[in-house]
């Protein structure tokens, strides 16, 4: 066991000396993190195109028809998470020498400090965005009757169509009022004609109002908020283009409102026998502060709220050596977002 330690401790001083280039360090380096914010901006997207049929829609239904395509896009959803990003300006080295019992350190591939003496559980990756399935679209053309689709021009098609969804109507109107010539049997076929009858007049008044396609999409935008920014513009927005980066102004910016609640929490205590021990190693980790943020327009709308623990809104401290001195050991997880200590288990050594 112990051949086995000295083995590691000189890989891990080795590893640290030639991260180190010319000035070998007699530890591991790590990074403590920084906090972003993780959003899921959902976006909808409306396209309507004119039907064949648009410049009749006034004369038989009093209501103007599309006349060219017209696109419009709206948020209809965020959600938020924290991830960690490494703080250059947050490094340390833990020693690695045979005064102290660390004998694992796990980091994040940006060299994020996640555990000592103990293996972190790797975050899982966010569930990608699956958009609802789209309906198969309405072709006008399977409700048209042969006088409709033998019609010589689009002055007598008009006419006709226009016909054939009055009568459509009035053949509601009549199931309605149970004075229909073929009446349904029960509450279910009466359903299915019903729904049969507004398929064929959704169907046959697209040729007037045009057809409207809708889809939504996810995009991930992620930011760093800061003590000196408390209301950056984290993207912009256009109803007529969609999302735009922060710097594209074809879009009104959206803000993320930041609140310091000036409040951390407390790390896990350290056992009293342990306390008392003085050591001169030292390892920092983070203490957390907490912030709450609002998404908002320019005019103040809302769009989202989300309160998070953020390692550079705290502090950092220092953990007594003795956790790892030559009486105790100790297991260290940290949370890989905000860094704070998540679970800190000790026992003495034999």
């Amino acid at each position: 066991m112990k051949i086995l330690s000295t083995i590691l401790l000189s890989a891990l001083a080795a590893t640290s000396a030639m991260a180190g280039g010319d000035k070998p360090v007699d530890g591991l380096s790590y990074s403590l993190p920084k906090t972003a914010v993780r959003m899921q901006v959902l976006v909808e997207k409306t396209v309507t195109q004119p039907g064949q049929l648009a410049g009749f829609s006034q004369l038989y239904f009093g209501k103007a028809g599309v006349s060219t395509q017209q696109t419009a896009y709206r948020i209809v959803g965020v959600s938020f998470s924290s991830e960690g990003r490494a703080d250059a300006d947050r490094r340390y080295t833990v020693a690695i020498d045979k005064k102290h019992s660390i004998l694992s350190v796990d980091c994040a591939p940006d060299g994020s400090l996640l555990a000592i003496n103990t293996k972190a559980q790797r975050a899982k990756a966010s569930a990608a965005f699956v958009p609802s399935p789209r309906k198969a679209p309405l072709n006008p053309r399977d409700y048209m009757s042969q006088d409709i689709l033998s019609a010589g021009n689009l002055p007598k098609m008009a006419q006709l169509v226009a016909q054939e969804i009055y009568d459509i109507r009035d053949s509601r109107s009549q199931l309605s009022r149970g004075e229909a010539d073929f009446m349904p049997k029960d509450g279910e076929q009466l359903r299915l004609m019903y729904s049969q009858l507004a398929t064929q007049e959704a169907a046959l008044m697209q040729l007037f109002q045009g057809t409207t396609t809708v889809d939504t999409t996810a995009t991930v935008i992620s930011f760093i908020p800061t003590k000196e920014n408390l209301r950056p513009v984290v993207f912009r927005f256009s109803k007529s283009f969609g999302l735009c980066a922060a710097d594209d102004y074809s879009g009104d910016p959206v803000y993320a409102n930041i609140e310091d609640t000036e409040s951390s929490k407390p790390l896990p205590e350290t056992p009293a026998e342990v306390a008392k021990m003085k050591d001169d190693f030292n390892l920092g980790v983070a203490r957390p502060g907490h912030i709450r943020i609002t998404l908002a327009t320019a005019e103040g709308k809302p769009l989202g709220y989300y309160e998070t623990d953020a390692a550079q809104f705290g502090t950092v401290e220092m953990l007594n050596g003795a956790l790892f001195g030559k009486k105790f050991t100790s297991h260290i997880i940290l949370d890989p977002a905000t860094g704070g200590v998540v679970e800190l288990k000790t026992e003495p050594l034999e």
